[in-house]
């Protein structure tokens, strides 16, 4: 039985405490919850007013499982999704929101399923992200972590701030990087002399 509590626990353990790094489009974030989530969420933590830093900072550890359980996890449905690609799709919502969704939804329609391309897991992307899995079994959570992988690396081809996220300071696998190939056996990780060709544009 997929325990949903540990892997939100697992996703605290990687997002780690307070940040508040000014590339980072999330803002300030706590345990992996940013500060618009909160805002969204009405989290006014000090109870003065407004939902700031001060509240993020506020924000504990067990109160960040729950809003990963009900927010990134029950809410959009990811329990639809074959048991062993939850992992991987929960661990990228509360990375990237519906962005998950998409990236897993062009990875069906690549494999030839029809589905539309919207984020969401209705029916129609259940049914298919199943027919995938009953397909390749043994290669379709992998597909999702490379193609997780694949948005890192594109994100930051477009946004040069993004690129310490994906590139130490010297110049191997970021943390973006590594978190995706968390999820993907290790014969599909990608040697130092592979990630440094697929960054070499970026100078």
């Amino acid at each position: 039985m997929l325990m949903v509590r540990a892997i939100a626990e697992d996703i605290i353990a990687r997002e780690g405490g307070f940040v508040d790094d000014p590339d980072d489009p999330g803002g300030a974030t706590n345990f992996g919850v940013t500060i618009h989530t909160m805002r969204r969420l009405g989290l006014d933590l000090n109870e003065d007013g407004d939902v700031d830093a001060r509240d993020v900072r506020l924000l504990g550890r067990d109160q960040a499982i729950e809003i990963f359980l009900e927010h990134y996890y029950r809410r959009p449905k990811i329990a639809r999704l074959p048991e062993a690609l939850q992992p991987s799709v929960f661990d990228m919502y509360v990375n990237a929101g519906a962005q998950a969704v998409q990236i897993l939804q062009r990875l069906l329609r690549d494999m030839g399923l029809e589905i539309a391309v919207d984020g969401v897991i209705g029916p129609q992307t259940a049914r298919a992200a199943e027919t995938a899995f009953q397909a390749a079994p043994n290669h379709l959570v992998d597909a999702y972590g490379i193609a997780r992988r694949n948005f890192y690396y594109s994100l930051a081809d477009r946004r040069p701030a993004s690129r310490k996220y994906a590139r130490r300071r010297d110049g191997g696998k970021g943390g973006w990087i590594r978190r995706a190939e968390e999820f993907i056996s290790a014969k599909y990780h990608l040697s130092a002399a592979d990630h440094h060709k697929r960054i070499a544009s970026w100078g």
